[in-house]
């Protein structure tokens, strides 16, 4: 999964050095070798995860987004950050994967799913994972899951990222719209200082 992550999404993130950073392209091409070593270095570090952790994509994820941010001259903003995220794995393949988990949200199968996270409690053991609760809304429109731990706050604040969290956490909402069957709310996230990460999932009518 770690290398399979770098050659999907390695040009991309090159090209949103030039398109979103403004990078000159022959930087960008520096930036991009030195965050591969960084993303290296990274990866080192974490722990083997769990056989049945559904995150393991996620913080791999967030080892590569990390390996860019400090590659770069200067770290950038959030709002350059979030849009250099999202352009970054927005790709054609990421949109087919995210219509396809727009169309299983809310079948038995999803539930089910998420019910066996809620009670694997992977953070309890690895604290580059997550534990989350899920909370079905009592009209029928949708759920919430409810994050208690999260791998990405533990490696982004050992690496002194913490201010640009934010730019992962937003992806949620993009990937959601993506997938054409949800609205996505939130009111908190532990990177802000909120007693938990709240990801809910409302059917779009």
């Amino acid at each position: 999964m770690t290398l399979g992550m770098w050659v999907w999404f390695e040009k991309s993130f090159e090209k949103q050095l030039t398109n979103v950073m403004g990078y000159d392209p022959n930087l960008a091409k520096g930036i991009t070798s030195k965050a591969k070593f960084e993303y290296r270095k990274i990866l080192d570090k974490l722990p083997d995860f769990e056989k049945g952790d559904r995150f393991q994509m996620n913080i791999v994820s967030c080892a590569m987004f990390s390996a860019f941010l400090l590659a770069m001259p200067t770290l950038p903003s959030v709002e350059k950050a979030i849009a250099f995220y999202r352009e970054a794995m927005m790709t054609k393949p990421m949109h087919w994967f995210c219509r396809q988990s727009g169309k299983k949200k809310f079948t038995k199968s999803d539930i089910e799913g998420l019910r066996k996270v809620e009670s694997f409690r992977a953070a309890d053991r690895n604290p580059y994972s997550w534990n989350m609760e899920l909370h079905e809304y009592t009209d029928g429109s949708g759920y919430e899951a409810r994050f208690t731990k999260c791998g990405i706050c533990t490696l982004m604040n050992e690496l002194g990222l913490h201010d640009l969290i934010p730019a992962m956490c937003r992806l949620d909402y993009t990937m959601s719209e993506a997938g054409g069957t949800t609205e996505f709310v939130r009111e908190y996230t532990l990177a802000s200082g909120g007693p938990y990460c709240d990801c809910g999932y409302k059917r779009k009518s």
